[in-house]
């Protein structure tokens, strides 16, 4: 029994021959999907810590609303907001919590949660900024 063999090409077919052809292409399409799917991955995470600043300024508006009964103060408020961002960098979290009068009932007080952010495809800098959320919640 004898092992299958390709035909042995002539110099003439062998620069005609499609040989090869896929991995050509192949080598020409990887990077752009490698971009794309990076290029996803750091969208994704970008929208991720902005619905946990999000939640974390919900948190926030609510325990100031209800700071009226249990006495907290804006440290306290803010120290809430960071406890309920805990999977982002507490240094780079900026809470700000405006109370125009803290202990009024029926006044609105708003909670601002600000977060830096940037997208990074392979070492180039797509886009950067601040992700802002704010919150506005009426003191009970």
């Amino acid at each position: 029994m004898s092992a299958c063999r390709m035909p042995r090409l002539s110099p003439a077919n062998r620069l005609r021959s499609e040989r090869g052809q896929a991995l050509v292409e192949f080598a020409f399409v990887v990077p752009i999907l490698l971009v794309l799917v990076l290029g996803i991955t750091q969208v994704a995470i970008t929208y991720n810590h902005y619905l946990a600043i999000t939640d974390a300024a919900r948190v926030g508006a609510r325990d100031a609303a209800l700071g009226r009964f249990s006495g907290e103060t804006p440290a306290e408020v803010q120290q809430s907001v960071v406890s309920a961002a805990s999977d982002l960098d507490p240094n780079q979290l900026q809470v700000a919590v405006v109370d125009p009068s803290w202990n009024v009932s029926g006044s609105d007080v708003t909670v601002t949660v600000s977060y830096p952010y940037s997208v990074n495809i392979m070492g180039v800098v797509v886009a950067s900024g601040t992700i802002k959320s704010s919150i506005t919640e009426r003191v009970e």
